[in-house]
C-alpha cells in the first residue's frame, strides 16, 4: 500500500456500523489499497439484516461510476460523496488552515526545485466568436473542434502553431512534456453536451449537495469514525500483527467483536443481567 513514507505491506479493514448503537454489523479485511472495489461486497453482506429504510453511507474513497450504477440497479439508496464535495459545501470554507503540517523530523534533505505550474484552461482568453484563444504568452491558438463531446461535456478545442510553441520561453508551463510535445492543445468546456447521457456520479453529486445529503454526511462522521478511533487508539490496533488475508481478516473480526461486546455492556445488557440475578 502506498503511503507518504513509501510502500508497505498492508491490508484494508472495512466495517459497516449501525447508527443507533455503533454496533459493527459487518467487518472484512482485504489485501488491497483500493477502497472502491470493497463497497459492493460489504453492501451485499449486510443485505440479510438490512431493513427497508436502511441507507448505506460511505466516504469518498468508495465513490465511483461502477459502484453507483450497481447500487442504482439494485434499487439501493445510498449517499457516497465525491472527492470535491467539501469545496462545494460552505461548512468547509477555510479548511486548508487546519491541514496537518509536515513532520519536523522527517526527511530534511534538500528537495529539488518544484516544476513550474502548468497553465490551466482558465488562463487562456477565448475570442468572442470562439474562433481562437490567446495563451498566457500572448500567442494565438486556432480552433480545431467546435462541438466536442469529452466525458459528456461540450468542449471547444484549440491548438497552437509550431512556430510559436517551439521557440516559446514558457514551454515548461505550456506543455506537460516539452521534450516530446511540439504544440500546446487546450479544451475549453462549455457545459454538458446535448448528446451526453447523465452519469450516476453526476446524479450522486446533486444528491450530496442537497440539505438531506449534507445531513447524511454529518451522520456518517458521527457513526463510524468514533468506532475506528476506538479500535485504533483505545484498542491499540494501529497495525495488523499477522500476515495473509485469512489471518488478518480473523484478527480484524476479533477486535470488532470486542468492540461490540463493550457496546452491549455499556448499553445496559450487563445491568439487566445483574437485576435478573
Amino acid at each position: 500500500m502506498p503511503t507518504d513514507k513509501g510502500v508497505i505491506q498492508g491490508y484494508t479493514g472495512v466495517a459497516a456500523v449501525d447508527e443507533k448503537h455503533q454496533i459493527i454489523a459487518e467487518a472484512q479485511a482485504h489485501g488491497t489499497g483500493s477502497e472502491q472495489e470493497l463497497l459492493l461486497p460489504v453492501t451485499e453482506a449486510i443485505r440479510p439484516i438490512a431493513k427497508q429504510d436502511t441507507v448505506p453511507c460511505a466516504d469518498s474513497g468508495y465513490h465511483s461510476e461502477d459502484n453507483l450504477k450497481e447500487l442504482e440497479r439494485k434499487g439501493i439508496e445510498a449517499y457516497i460523496p465525491d472527492q470535491l464535495y467539501r469545496k462545494r459545501d460552505a461548512r468547509y470554507a477555510g479548511q486548508h488552515e487546519h491541514t496537518p503540517k509536515p513532520e519536523a523530523l522527517w526527511d530534511k534533505s534538500p528537495k529539488p526545485a518544484p516544476k513550474p505550474k502548468l497553465f490551466q484552461p482558465s488562463d487562456f482568453q477565448v475570442a468572442t466568436d470562439q474562433s481562437h484563444c490567446i495563451c498566457p504568452a500572448g500567442k494565438r491558438l486556432y480552433r480545431n473542434g467546435g462541438n466536442c463531446n469529452i466525458g459528456g461535456r461540450q468542449a471547444i478545442k484549440f491548438t497552437g502553431a509550431q512556430r510559436d510553441c517551439k521557440s516559446c520561453p514558457r514551454r515548461a508551463q505550456r506543455l506537460r512534456h516539452p521534450q516530446r510535445t511540439m504544440v500546446r492543445q487546450v479544451a475549453i468546456f462549455l457545459g454538458q453536451h446535448a448528446r451526453a447521457q447523465e452519469k450516476a456520479t453526476e446524479r450522486m453529486k446533486r444528491k450530496i449537495d442537497t440539505e438531506r445529503g449534507r445531513e447524511m454526511i454529518a451522520r456518517r462522521f458521527a457513526t463510524v469514525e468514533p468506532v475506528f478511533g476506538n479500535l485504533r487508539s483505545n484498542k491499540r490496533l494501529n497495525r495488523f500483527t499477522l500476515r495473509g488475508r485469512q489471518k488478518v481478516d480473523g484478527q480484524w473480526k476479533l477486535y470488532c467483536l470486542v468492540h461490540n461486546i463493550e457496546k452491549l455492556a455499556h448499553n445496559g445488557y450487563a445491568k439487566q443481567e445483574a437485576k435478573a440475578r
